[in-house]
């Protein structure tokens, strides 16, 4: 079985916009690679004028916070980093079955990554005058009001990327009966280089695997 890869388009954002991001877009992957019946709901984002569906399964929003959560501590640890989430989706058969063997190999067969350029937050510099300072401000704030629109309409690109690219790619995924598929997110470790994360990630993958039945 191939594994079908996803590059979705980089992204250029502030530790704070972190986790409204990232669960966006994860959401929204695991929403339109859920072929059994799910009871879904329309989120809002937080810092962005952007609905998106969750499938409505409390055990799966649990783990996307967790992962996220790590990301950030990761992020403020390596700050102004190019970085990348892996959502890997994997099929277990079991290998080399016999009386005293039951181990169980995994496919996977779907990759995301999520490229994220995190950034910090520009300061105002050296001390000005009254007047000097009120322009400074201004600007400022003009400024981050035009990136965070920009970065917004950029999500909605990466959304509709991840809609055609589901849509379009469906003939390498299993049959499934009643449940999510099993899949794992990985994040950059502590001991993780900035360009030997990509290598790594498939040996971070055989650490878990996560399958949800549906009630």
């Amino acid at each position: 079985m191939n594994c079908e890869t996803c590059h979705l388009n980089e992204l250029e954002l502030e530790p704070r916009e972190i986790k409204d991001v990232l669960r966006c877009i994860l959401h929204t992957i695991f929403f339109h690679r859920t072929l059994t019946l799910v009871r879904p709901k329309d989120v809002d984002c937080e810092r962005f004028q952007i609905t998106y569906v969750q499938c409505g399964l409390p055990d799966l929003e649990k783990e996307v916070d967790e992962k996220i959560n790590q990301f950030i501590a990761w992020a403020e640890k390596h700050p102004n980093r190019r970085s990348q989430v892996c959502l890997s989706f994997f099929d277990e058969k079991n290998k080399h079955p016999g009386w005293f063997s039951n181990k169980t190999e995994r496919i996977y067969w779907e990759q995301w990554f999520i490229n994220l350029h995190v950034i910090s937050p520009k300061g105002h510099g050296k001390q000005h005058s009254s007047k000097a300072q009120t322009n400074i401000t201004g600007e400022a704030s003009e400024q981050a009001s035009s990136r965070h629109d920009a970065l917004g309409s950029l999500i909605q690109e990466v959304l509709f990327q991840i809609i055609n690219y589901a849509n379009e790619k469906k003939d390498h995924i299993p049959p499934i009966s009643d449940r999510i598929f099993n899949h794992e997110i990985s994040i950059p470790s502590s001991s993780d280089s900035v360009f030997g994360w990509n290598a790594d990630v498939l040996r971070r993958a055989l650490s878990s695997g996560h399958s949800y039945s549906l009630n």
